[in-house]
């Protein structure tokens, strides 16, 4: 984890240094709303608990800041997962077995990007709260049947990642692979988690002014 997250710092200060000094015509006093889709991969020990299913989403907002070389990024992603108990559960009397799992994360990220004409290159850093559903497995002995109930804990977590996007008109297209780490472990393991996904951003400046001239009468 911590190998990641100084590769990424290192970005970040990079994309610093590279930054124009120009003004940055695409994102100068703008908002963007993006949705992407794709794949989570668990690293390491998180594998023996989670394993690759379809599909992770995102769904945030881009928020450039008086400098559009900076910018926020809160972002809530949901990633789906396949699950292997290892841990017995004393209020439930079966393992579970290849089940699936969910984790919903909301990220408060902060980055900075550069401005290559249509081509944005970008990187961000930031705190995370992290919701994970564990599925549990309980056989219920008078009517054969298996009653499946869910656990539900939350982790802070941290959320980093670097990407990539195009403008086309009206749009833009983009790829972003990300790095999210909890603090919490499931089922004794480590939770650390590679994304990759794709995924469309547009301009709703707009809709944001509107929404804050009604808020403020």
């Amino acid at each position: 984890m911590i190998r990641i997250a100084s590769i990424c710092v290192c970005l970040l200060i990079s994309l610093s240094a590279m930054a124009q000094s120009g003004a940055d015509t695409i994102h100068y006093r703008k908002v963007y709303y993006f949705g992407g889709t794709g794949l989570s991969f668990p690293l390491g020990k998180t594998k023996d608990v989670l394993t690759t299913k379809l599909f992770t989403g995102s769904m945030g907002l881009d928020i450039s800041l008086k400098n559009p070389k900076y910018y926020l990024q809160p972002t809530l992603y949901m990633m789906a997962f396949g699950y292997n108990q290892l841990q017995d559960d004393s209020e439930y009397n079966r393992v579970l077995k290849n089940a699936r799992s969910t984790m919903y994360i909301l990220s408060l990220a902060g980055g900075m990007r550069r401005q290559w004409e249509r081509l944005n290159t970008y990187a961000y850093l930031g705190p995370s709260g992290a919701l994970n559903m564990e599925p549990r497995a309980e056989d219920n002995a008078a009517d054969g049947t298996v009653n499946l109930h869910y656990e539900y804990s939350i982790s802070p977590a941290i959320k980093l990642g670097v990407g990539s996007d195009y403008k086309f008109k009206g749009f833009f297209l983009g790829m972003e692979v990300g790095y999210k780490h909890n603090f919490r472990k499931m089922q004794g393991n480590p939770v650390n988690v590679l994304s990759i996904m794709v995924g469309l951003k547009s301009d709703i400046t707009k809709i944001s002014d509107k929404v804050v001239e009604v808020i403020s009468k």
